[in-house]
């Protein structure tokens, strides 16, 4: 799929990926997701399904709470309080553990509650809002939006089917723009503090 640079796109991109990946997650059976067999988002580290939506909800509420503080004209600290964009492995591991305690089914209904609030904000600014200028060091609003939601819906979509492969789960037809190749294990797609976004295969 396509950069996007436009509201409609960034809109579509978030809602393709997004119920692609809800559509395998519903065909997970809540006494697998547990269960820990996916490779971690650190290297050497191993998480269940579980843990993938705790990540995925984690990158979600941080992009709300980068969005609330600009408005509200405070600083924000980038990707996270305590945390440098060289210790994402590290922020990983606090994603899962914010969601400790926290069933399957609950952890699903938080996600899709999170992207849905990234759907309100995005339509709630306008394109010059979006795109019309750097946000954070080169990369506009819209572009850190994309990176650190669409994107890792992707990533966690490629990751969470070839696990279900393996364990000879059924997964949803891939179809539209949510075919594209899925990323390699452990392959994550994030923003580096400066220059262009950043692919790297483990975060650290």
């Amino acid at each position: 799929m396509a950069i996007p640079t436009t509201k409609t796109a960034l809109l579509t991109a978030i809602e393709t990926d997004f119920n692609a990946l809800m559509r395998d997650l519903s065909m997970v059976p809540p006494d697998l997701a547990t269960l820990v067999e996916l490779d971690g988002h650190a290297a050497g580290t191993m998480i269940s399904v579980a843990d993938l939506v705790a990540y995925l909800i984690g990158w979600n509420t941080l992009v709300l709470k980068w969005h609330d503080r600009d408005r509200a004209g405070l600083s924000v600290d980038f990707p996270a309080t305590g945390f440098g964009w060289n210790e994402l492995g590290r922020l990983a591991q606090r994603f899962y553990a914010d969601q400790t305690g926290l069933s399957f089914p609950d952890r699903l209904d938080r996600l899709t509650a999170a992207e849905a609030r990234i759907v309100a904000l995005v339509n709630g600014l306008d394109q010059a809002a979006l795109y019309g200028a750097p946000w954070y060091k080169t990369h506009t609003l819209g572009r850190m939006i994309q990176l650190n939601t669409a994107s890792p819906y992707r990533n966690a979509r490629g990751r969470l089917r070839r696990w279900m492969a393996g364990r000879g789960l059924p997964t949803s037809p891939r179809r539209g723009p949510a075919a594209a190749a899925a990323p390699r294990a452990g392959q994550e797609v994030h923003v580096s503090p400066s220059g262009p976004p950043a692919r790297h295969d483990r975060c650290r």
